[in-house]
């Protein structure tokens, strides 16, 4: 199999779990749950992709202060699109196996990065109000984005798992 990633297959991915996260965001149990997960899962990342996922706690910090009423200036389809992204880089089946060595976290850096990017102005203004409730100053870190559908990212062969 071969998967090219670009910023629409990541966007792809983002929108095909939106109606399993509107779900996650209703049930406070099951937001706390996939938070813990997620946390376990930047713990684990190797030290050679961990910058890719900066931002991440981030989004997840935001997540948290809207669904517990702290935070509200933000869309719910913003905190949404999060959730959905958090689903899949937990996801134990998502497109390439975390275990593939050397491309195994390929895909989720795709989710992740632009989840951050069309997130960014999102996280900026949560991270200045966060700052402003805590007086600890709050970087929001640059974004890379993925090549766009003029200059395709790198294109990678995995084989089918089944």
């Amino acid at each position: 199999m071969a998967q090219q990633f670009s910023a629409e297959w990541a966007k792809g991915i983002i929108d095909d779990g939106v109606q399993r996260a509107q779900g996650i965001m209703d049930n406070p149990e099951q937001l706390d749950e996939l938070l813990k997960d997620l946390q376990e899962k930047l713990a684990g990342l190797p030290d050679t992709i961990s910058n890719a996922f900066n931002n991440v706690p981030l989004m997840a910090s935001m997540v948290k202060s809207y669904v517990t009423r702290e935070y509200t200036d933000v869309s719910p389809k913003v905190v949404i699109s999060l959730i959905s992204t958090f689903v899949y880089l937990v996801a134990k089946n998502d497109l390439i196996p975390d275990n593939v060595p050397v491309v195994g976290f390929a895909d989720d850096v795709a989710v992740a990065t632009i989840a951050m990017a069309i997130n960014e102005p999102e996280l900026k203004a949560y991270a200045a109000w966060r700052e402003q409730q805590t007086g600890d100053p709050i970087e929001v870190a640059p974004v890379e984005p993925l090549a766009d559908d003029a200059h395709q990212a790198e294109i990678v062969q995995v084989e089918d798992a089944e």
